[in-house]
């Protein structure tokens, strides 16, 4: 599927959700606005703080500070980058996740994969963030109910032979 029409695949899906909520970049926003026009922007959904590397390939961090790098993937609790760690970027998220268990109603977040993957480990009570990969344009559903579920949706196979 190319990235126009799973733009339009997700948009659809999603349209009339009563709540609306994206990370403060320019980029989110953006894609929000595929999903309906009215945006509630969460500074909790921002993206990892990325310090000095920000903007720079991972290769080119690897290149030039492969110790440093080293440490930040390894050591959740490090953010030699002078930005935020991957600990910090999971409490963040945890805390937004808690604000939500007494929200009604579907939201939809449209944010960056570092915080979807700290919602994931958070819910999945695990330290696996370095083991999960998020592609641009993926959706994951969660569910509270007393507890955080993980639910992965299906397709819809209708007029598959």
């Amino acid at each position: 599927m190319d990235w126009q029409s799973a733009r339009g695949s997700r948009s659809s899906q999603f349209k009339g959700t009563p709540r609306l909520l994206c990370g403060p970049e320019s980029r989110t926003r953006q894609t929000a606005e595929l999903f309906g026009s009215t945006v509630d922007v969460v500074s909790a959904l921002r993206d990892c703080d990325f310090g000095r590397w920000c903007g720079e390939r991972i290769n080119d961090v690897q290149t030039g500070e492969p110790e440093l790098l080293e440490r930040w993937i390894t050591d959740p609790q490090t953010a030699p980058h002078g930005g935020e760690s991957v600990a910090q970027v999971c409490e963040r998220t945890a805390a937004w996740l808690v604000t939500l268990q007494g929200t009604p109603g579907h939201v939809i977040a449209v944010t960056h994969p570092f915080v979807i993957r700290a919602a994931l480990t958070h819910v999945l009570q695990s330290p696996a963030f370095n083991l999960i990969d998020v592609a641009p344009l993926s959706a994951i559903e969660l569910q509270f109910n007393g507890c955080w579920r993980l639910r992965l949706p299906g397709t819809d196979i209708e007029g598959v032979a």
